[in-house]
């Protein structure tokens, strides 16, 4: 049995919380509010405070972070944490595994794997490249042991509305209305099961050939948003979905009054050319495959 920090209990942090307790492992859950699941010690803090990180901190052989601020404030929120983890890690001596994403690699052509530059000169993807680049720096300086871990768009039980394969999809589909998107429906695009996530996070905090490299998660074959609505449909029992795309110029006045919709153009990009995550790396290495997507998917509905 090791000690576990896991901040964060958001549709992945709460995962690999219940994952963690339920191997036996003594866990603290650190969020604003104090929430967690039964089990753990729940902690109320600002994660940005250093000095209230490192104590929580203190004897634990692993610190995660899960923080996901809302996208449009990652320029302000997300430096300060930032710093927050790194400073708590070296006083410490916690590995320090950070849930990452592929914005960084912006535009690619071809599959996306792990020794693609962070190329995107977009200020919320240099946010995200940052904070992995400066927890590289510390670790091969020898102050901290660190990975992080990247997957694609989450689906799954506990997924929030801002995941395309949750309600937004989930509802119409199971009643038998059309779905709506903002993106193409004939675009192949990864998808990554959230309890995959918790796993290759526990994994990559407890590996130490996990360390100094970033990893992604195991993730199944690239499905168009048409085909997951194909297979959810033969799962429910129902006749195949039909899906419509929302005009762009319509998204575009939506982005005026709603900020997250107003984030969507810079990422745009992920949806109209085929999105495709390689996870060969870390199923290879350490043996471990993604969940089954039809077992996935059926998961997803159950929840």
């Amino acid at each position: 049995m090791s000690e576990h920090v896991v901040v964060g209990s958001g549709q992945v942090g709460a995962h690999l919380a219940r994952k963690l307790l339920e191997r036996g492992h003594e866990v603290t859950v650190v969020t604003r509010s104090g929430s967690g699941p039964a089990g753990a010690r729940k902690v109320a803090a600002d994660v940005a405070d250093k000095a209230k990180l490192t104590e929580i901190t203190r004897g634990a052989d692993v610190l995660y972070n899960c923080v996901n601020p809302k996208y449009h404030r990652w320029l302000t929120d997300w430096p300060p944490m930032a710093e927050s983890f790194l400073a708590a890690a070296e006083a410490t001596g916690a590995v320090l595994v950070i849930l990452g994403n592929l914005y960084p690699y912006g535009p690619v052509a071809g599959p996306m794997t792990e020794d693609l530059p962070l190329a995107s000169d977009t200020p919320k993807a240099r946010v995200r490249a940052r904070i992995w680049e400066d927890a590289l720096a510390a670790h091969r300086a020898g102050r901290i042991r660190t990975t992080e871990v990247r997957g694609s768009d989450y689906f799954g039980p506990g997924a929030t509305d801002q995941s395309y394969l949750g309600d937004r999809f989930l509802v119409p589909l199971r009643a038998g209305r059309t779905i709506r998107l903002p993106w193409p429906a004939d675009v192949p695009h990864s998808w990554t099961y959230l309890p995959d996530v918790a796993d290759a996070m526990i994994v990559a905090g407890g590996d130490e050939r996990a360390w100094g490299r970033p990893w992604h998660v195991p993730t199944a074959e690239p499905l168009t948003f048409r085909q997951v609505g194909e297979r959810m449909a033969v799962i429910l029992g129902s006749p195949a979905p039909r899906l419509a795309q929302l005009p762009w110029p319509l998204v575009r006045v939506a982005g005026l009054v709603s900020p997250m919709i107003g984030e969507l153009p810079h990422i745009r990009y992920q949806f109209t050319a085929p999105y495709v995550l390689d996870s060969s790396a870390f199923q290879d290495t350490f043996g471990v495959a993604p969940t089954p997507i039809d077992q996935a998917l059926k998961v997803t509905l159950d929840g």
